[in-house]
């Protein structure tokens, strides 16, 4: 045996991956059965074999799980792998030890997928030249002074956007387009629209192989990114230099935050990248299978699949929710991060025998942890196994996708009837589903859409999904979609459908911008995108998916309709509510907090099974904030409102969804209303602002 390039110490076994140190690099991983692990050491991230190969010796470099190795002197920038090999019965152990299979580091900070081959790792036999490496990188970023920011959720409006689309299309105008570099220069744009916070669909590194046979043989990739392989490393795809992936993000970060806008990650703890039993082995499934995954009681070779996507992260058991912990630490404390939004969050709800936990230690281990008390979290709330936990997700300052809110909002617009007492409750704030809880306005996240569905356009446009170019028979997708096409499947030239379309649009933004609760918007509805009724765009990348910045001048009127809505809600602390809605009126208010009312005052009618008409008068919150009195009208025929007297004011309106274009009036433009009644046509918001003089 030739004697090694490098000197060896036995290395610590508390710091896990890669770390670079005084005098070398410390590795470590972990694994339970393993019984010799080797190190392979590459020059670059193609060199086809390692130029090191290290043995480790269990008796020194092992303690407990963890093996490590420091290795005195080695170069910056050196890609590394591992491999794992041992005895244990797979049926009985779980354990999945391959010893031909090179695995990458769960902790890589920094990674490379250039020559990648999901197959090649899916299937018997050496992979060493097509596996996901690990790269050795220092970590000495300057990020001048930057902190994660603290923006309450009462004051946030969120966007949800994907940072490979957002700016991958030519119309984009970036010097980098689909990179973190290109989302920098859009910020202008964001912060002029209004936004507080931005919600990156998942920009931890995912595989973009990770598709059905089908799609894959269509040329299609995994686009979401719900896939993820390595928690600890950004996407390199969303990098100029894949190298410098980490450093780049970092960039973004501090420009959002120069800009005073937070960053939500959108996180995929629910599983992996490395699916069920037919699929890659990356990392986990041999590091430690039997610890990360939710295996088969009676056949432990066979995983339990509570996502839909193959297999389910373990997440309760201690181990894996040390290693999720540590992962968010990561993003808050080294990349500067303002919050997390849990995909599938309920599955990390499930015990270590998949039955729900109330108090499932990862969940509450998240919202306890004193070094994450200023992180925001949000709960997609549900399962792809049939747990729902929309209003009864555990914990405190959890909050919560408001799936039900999305509902019976898109039920209402589209006309559906005997929804009116509970449109109500969902414009309070849902304190149906939190306020028993002694949760608060905030714990709900309000949305129409979201990337996965229609868009806002496609809402009012579709009435069925139209999937097709995916591959899948169009069995993909959800048949749920409570749209209404206004008359006509799909785009069409007919002016009078084309106008209630847009009409519906500017109601949905009404609407969201009206609720307390902290609304959310999908990226690229302020310009009323279109998805051609696909609503399952998870496979792709391209012009289907991507941000077409040419709409900014072709829907302006819809962008225009956006932004003034929501500067109206962020000029009323009464819109932006703490606490709930009582009916009684707040300290130093003569109003109530809120009044309901039908067409006529103090009247609304709440048993009228055909009913679709709701008003009502929000007092000011603080001192010198006018009241707002909004109407809605979701019927086929106008309707006149009465108007209450509001002593020493006058009513003006602000909005009105009905005119072509819509009609906002900032205050300054603002004119007394003449008359007690306020006439809204058939599918239609009407917002009006008491002024004085």
């Amino acid at each position: 045996m030739r004697p090694l390039k490098y000197r060896v110490r036995p290395g610590n076994w508390e710091i896990a991956g890669a770390t670079v140190m005084d005098g070398g690099v410390n590795f470590c991983v972990l694994s339970r059965y393993a019984e010799r692990m080797q190190l392979l050491l590459f020059e670059c991230a193609t060199s086809p074999d390692p130029y090191e190969v290290i043995q480790l010796n269990p008796r020194v470099n092992r303690t407990f799980f963890f093996w490590h190795i420091f290795i005195e002197h080695l170069p910056e920038g050196t890609f590394y792998n591992w491999r794992a090999d041992g005895t244990a019965d797979l049926r009985t152990t779980g354990s999945r030890l391959a010893v031909e299979k090179a695995l990458l580091d769960p902790w890589a900070t920094t990674i490379s997928d250039r020559l990648w081959d999901r197959a090649a790792a899916s299937r018997p036999g050496d992979n060493v030249e097509t596996a996901i490496r690990g790269q050795v990188v220092r970590d000495d970023y300057d990020w001048e002074d930057d902190k994660p920011l603290f923006i309450p959720l009462s004051q946030a409006v969120i966007y949800e956007l994907h940072v490979g689309g957002f700016t991958r299309h030519p119309s984009s105008g970036v010097a980098h387009p689909g990179t973190f570099a290109g989302i920098i220069e859009k910020i202008p744009y964001l912060q002029d629209l209004g936004i507080t916070h931005v919600e990156l669909m998942p920009v931890m590194a995912f595989d973009p192989q990770d598709v059905p046979p089908n799609t894959a043989r269509l040329g299609l990739e995994n686009y979401w990114g719900y896939s993820t392989h390595s928690f600890f490393a950004p996407h390199p795809g969303f990098a100029i230099d894949a190298s410098h992936a980490r450093d780049e993000f970092r960039d973004m970060i501090k420009a959002f935050h120069k800009a005073g806008i937070a960053v939500i990650l959108d996180v995929v703890f629910n599983h992996t990248a490395e699916g069920g039993a037919g699929g890659p082995i990356i990392s986990f499934k041999a590091f430690g299978n039997e610890i990360f995954y939710h295996l088969d009681f009676e056949d432990r070779s066979q995983y339990r699949d509570y996502t839909g996507c193959g297999n389910t992260m373990n997440c309760n058991h201690p181990l894996v929710t040390r290693f999720l912990i540590d992962a968010l630490l990561y993003w808050t404390r080294r990349m500067h991060v303002d919050g997390f939004r849990f995909d599938l969050a309920s599955a990390l709800a499930r015990g270590e025998d998949g039955n729900p936990q109330y108090h499932a230690p990862v969940l509450w281990a998240i919202e306890l942890s004193p070094s994450l008390n200023r992180a925001h979290i949000i709960a997609e709330a549900w399962d792809a196994a049939g747990l729902y936990q929309v209003g009864d997700f555990p914990g405190y300052r959890w909050t919560e996708w408001n799936g039900r809110y999305r509902d019976v909002i898109r039920s209402f617009v589209r006309g559906d009837f005997g929804l009116v007492p509970e449109v109500a409750t969902r414009l309070a704030g849902s304190s149906d589903m939190y306020e028993g809880r002694n949760r608060l306005p905030m714990n709900s996240i309000n949305f129409v859409t979201c990337h996965d569905g229609f868009t806002l356009c496609d809402l009012v446009s579709y009435d069925h999904k139209h999937n097709e170019a995916n591959g899948e028979d169009n069995r993909d997708g959800h048949d749920h979609n409570l749209s209404w096409n206004c008359g006509y499947e799909g785009p069409t030239e007919n002016p009078d459908i084309q106008r209630l379309r847009r009409q519906q649009a500017r109601n949905f933004i009404s609407i969201l911008m009206l609720s307390q609760g902290v609304p959310m918007l999908l990226a690229g509805d302020e310009v009323f995108r279109t998805k051609r009724g696909n609503n399952n765009t998870y496979c792709q990348n391209n012009e289907l998916s991507w941000s077409d910045w040419r709409l900014l001048e072709t829907n302006r009127d819809i962008l225009e309709f956006v932004r003034a809505l929501i500067a109206l809600r962020r000029r009323h602390p009464a819109l932006m509510r703490d606490r709930f809605l009582t009916g009684q009126p707040e300290y130093g208010q003569t109003l109530p907090d809120i009044t309901w009312h039908g067409v006529r005052l103090n009247q609304p009618d709440w048993d009228t099974p055909t009913n679709r008409v709701l008003a009502f008068t929000l007092a000011g919150k603080i001192e010198d904030e006018p009241p707002l009195h909004v109407m809605l009208n979701m019927g086929s025929a106008a309707y006149r409102f009465e108007l209450p007297v509001i002593n020493g004011r006058h009513w003006c309106l602000a909005v009105d969804t009905t005119p072509d274009g819509g009609l906002v009036v900032p205050p300054e433009a603002q004119q007394p209303l003449l008359g007690d009644r306020f006439t809204l046509n058939a599918h239609g918001v009407a917002v009006l602002e008491a002024r004085t003089g």
